[in-house]
């Protein structure tokens, strides 16, 4: 498993032990997504920006630990009568309670030395205490940066999650594409040796005598159509192949061969019970929802900020000077009212209007947000059913087709049909298989289209995001 720095890469469950080399390497398709999983730019960057957005978040947390501050200074001063040396440390802690409450305590410690004067040193302790009773009072609006933080972590994680799903289901439908292009290449060749087969089989008659010798042009002309349908086949296995590659992060020159099995079997699914799942599972409309809360919180900030800053104030300080002479202490303490009121100044409105605007359109885009998931679950789940019926439908015109052809070919022999009639045939036994592949493919890829749909991705092939 890879870490980027602390944050670990998705796994996928299972175990796998994969060569990659110059020989002709058979991948299946758990494989693929494993290598994926491990390899995808995508993927990979996706996690490296998890540890900085995990950072903000860590930052986020420490709003309400007290903050501490060393500060340090050493002047070194050289006058025309005299040269001094001041030292000065101060260390600071601060401390915000969630009600809005700030609570400061310093304390300093000066050193002066000079050649002419006395020496003198110097300690101060000071407290201080903040109430806020208008900005920034209240737990509501203390606390609101935080949820809000938190809010974006959910958002990010859920960003991550179908980030994943979508290039697992990429590398999937890649996959499937190089097993289309094989198993078409695989359709083309066994079709032009038929037409092979036939070629010898008109020669046998036209040296029978029962066959025009010119017929064999067309079986000729046939074979010259069907080598061009291979080349091109081929063409497109390899760009398959590449494209397949590309997503895995692999050498391109890997000759690699998809070995899964194409197969499949028909998915019922009710469109409401598909619609409930995906409203709680589907990463980009929970995303939706967490960005309609965020507007909220993002009111009451901005509310907040515009509000008077009312507060009461309390504090004391003590200081002792000590110099050769002897030594002075005092102290004070204090309590009151602090108010500041901007006059005039309609910026401090302006962030309130902002985020009411943006509050009521992402009401908009949650009202458009449920519509297009119901839309979208709606398509899929017809979509699956009207797949599955081509399918079935294709299959049995493959049949047909290879039986029209197998009749039609003990006719030839029997001198019964024409070469034309026998060629169109095995031209119509083609395209029953490229259609019934081409329905098969689609009806795959309309499963995985709903696996991402609903949100299901990563659970229907229990990958793991660790993401802690």
């Amino acid at each position: 498993m890879q870490h980027y720095d602390g944050v670990s890469a998705p796994s996928l469950r299972g175990s796998f032990s994969l060569s990659l080399g110059e020989q002709m390497t058979r991948l299946t398709l758990g494989e693929a997504i494993y290598l994926g999983l491990r390899n995808n730019p995508s993927i990979r960057s996706g996690y490296l920006q998890r540890v900085a957005e995990k950072f903000d978040l860590q930052v986020a947390e420490e709003a309400f630990k007290p903050r501490l501050t060393l500060k340090s200074t050493y002047l070194n001063t050289q006058g025309s009568e005299d040269r001094t040396r001041n030292a000065e440390l101060s260390p600071r802690a601060d401390l915000l309670g969630e009600y809005g409450t700030r609570l400061s305590l310093g304390w300093t410690r000066q050193m002066n030395t000079s050649e002419q004067a006395a020496r003198m040193r110097s300690d101060g302790l000071e407290l201080a205490v903040i109430q806020p009773l208008l900005r920034g009072a209240g737990r509501e609006v203390t606390t609101a940066p935080l949820r809000l933080a938190r809010l974006s972590e959910q958002a990010r994680r859920l960003n991550l999650k179908a980030s994943v799903a979508q290039t697992v289901s990429g590398i999937i439908t890649t996959y499937r594409n190089l097993l289309h292009a094989q198993e078409q290449l695989s359709i083309v060749e066994q079709a032009l040796q038929r037409t092979h087969s036939l070629l010898e089989v008109n020669r046998a008659l036209i040296r029978a005598g029962r066959m025009a010798e010119f017929d064999v042009v067309q079986t000729q002309a046939d074979i010259a159509a069907q080598e061009l349908g291979v080349e091109e086949a081929r063409n497109q296995l390899h760009r398959s192949r590449v494209a397949l590659l590309r997503l895995l992060a692999l050498d391109l020159s890997i000759p690699v061969q998809a070995s899964e099995v194409l197969d499949a079997s028909q998915t019922h699914i009710d469109r409401r019970q598909a619609l409930q799942l995906a409203q709680v599972q589907q990463p980009e409309y929970l995303a939706t929802l967490l960005q309609g809360q965020q507007a909220e919180l993002n009111l009451v900030i901005a509310k907040d900020q515009s509000r008077w800053d009312l507060s009461l104030v309390a504090g004391a300080n003590q200081r002792v000077d000590r110099h050769d002479t002897g030594a002075t202490r005092r102290w004070d303490r204090y309590a009151g009212v602090q108010l500041e009121i901007p006059l005039g100044d309609r910026s401090v409105y302006q962030a309130e209007v902002q985020a009411r605007v943006n509050q009521q359109t992402q009401e908009i885009a949650l009202a458009d947000a449920r519509q297009a998931l119901d839309a979208e679950v709606t398509t899929v789940v017809r979509e699956l059913g009207t797949l599955w019926r081509q399918y079935e439908i294709a299959r049995r015109s493959v049949d047909l087709s290879q039986r029209k052809l197998d009749i039609e070919r003990e006719k030839l022999g029997a001198g019964r049909s024409s070469n034309f009639q026998v060629i169109s045939f095995e031209g119509d036994l083609r395209n029953a298989q490229s259609a019934r592949l081409g329905a098969l493919i689609a009806y795959l890829n309309a499963q995985t289209r709903l696996e991402l749909t609903l949100g299901m991705t990563l659970e229907s092939w229990e990958i793991a995001l660790n993401d802690y």
